[in-house]
């Protein structure tokens, strides 16, 4: 029996870098898309909770099922998982993104949300960004990483609960140097909210910010995006500071506080 690959995103259906993550899933068996109906980035790991949820079918042909989702990118492979996939997936692929997704990123991304919802269901998966936002960017010189990457997790697996956070470059396939494994690097958004006005004088607020991550440590995924290799981030959606458990010990009480 062929693998079955559920993929979705956080860009919409319609987007470039979802067919063609779609194209190199087909090299690997059969595949089912549900994806948000628009562009839903930065979602994180949110659900819809205060609306049903609406699914129109976009295309059914031999080996793919696609499916667009009025919902959110882990409403979308909560959906698939449930009522669209005809078994449980063996693997779950997120992206092709279109922006980076590495370092802080990793809290805010739908695509990444789609790919630890997945490993919170007990299901492998990777979540793929081009650092290319345009939305023609050329997708050319990153599929054969795709494809590497999708052969190894569906021969090899993964741990249990762990997902793949895969950033390439936006560079040629001469320029590309091949793949780091890493870990993420400490970086931060100066986010800002700018007031503007809008024309019949109400005010409004709309998010800017900058990306601050200066000088990324040797064998973080912002190092290795710079030196012009693909980074992968093994993650996981457990959140738990382990090292601080200890430090925090000494407010442990054995006894009721009154």
């Amino acid at each position: 029996m062929k693998p079955l690959i559920l993929i979705s995103n956080d860009d919409g259906h319609e987007a470039s870098g979802l067919h063609r993550l779609c194209d190199v899933a087909r090299e690997f068996g059969d595949v089912v898309v549900v994806a948000p109906d628009r562009n839903a980035s930065a979602k994180g790991l949110s659900l819809t909770t205060t609306r049903p949820l609406r699914v129109r079918e976009i295309e059914h042909s031999e080996g793919i099922d696609i499916y667009s989702c009025d919902g959110t990118p882990v409403d979308c492979v909560k959906l698939g998982v449930e009522h669209f996939c005809p078994r449980q997936p063996d693997l779950v692929l997120s992206g092709i993104n279109h922006g980076s997704n590495a370092s802080i990123n990793v809290i805010y991304s739908g695509t990444m949300g789609i790919a630890l919802e997945a490993a919170v269901l007990g299901i492998g998966a990777v979540g793929f960004s081009l650092l290319s936002h345009s939305p023609k960017a050329d997708f050319t010189a990153a599929l054969p990483y795709v494809r590497r990457i999708t052969s190894e997790v569906l021969t090899h697996g993964l741990p249990a609960g762990t997902a793949l956070n895969v950033n390439i470059p936006c560079l040629g396939s001469e320029e590309l140097r091949g793949i780091r494994i890493c870990h993420q690097a400490p970086a931060r958004w100066t986010d800002s909210y700018e007031r503007r006005v809008d024309p019949i004088g109400r005010p409004y607020w709309w998010l800017t910010g900058k990306f601050v991550c200066p000088d990324p440590p040797e064998g973080s995924d912002e190092w290795a995006l710079r030196k012009g290799y693909v980074a992968v981030v093994p993650v996981k959606p457990d959140y738990t500071s382990y090292e601080t458990i200890d430090r925090l010990n000494h407010m442990a009480s054995e006894e009721p506080l009154r």
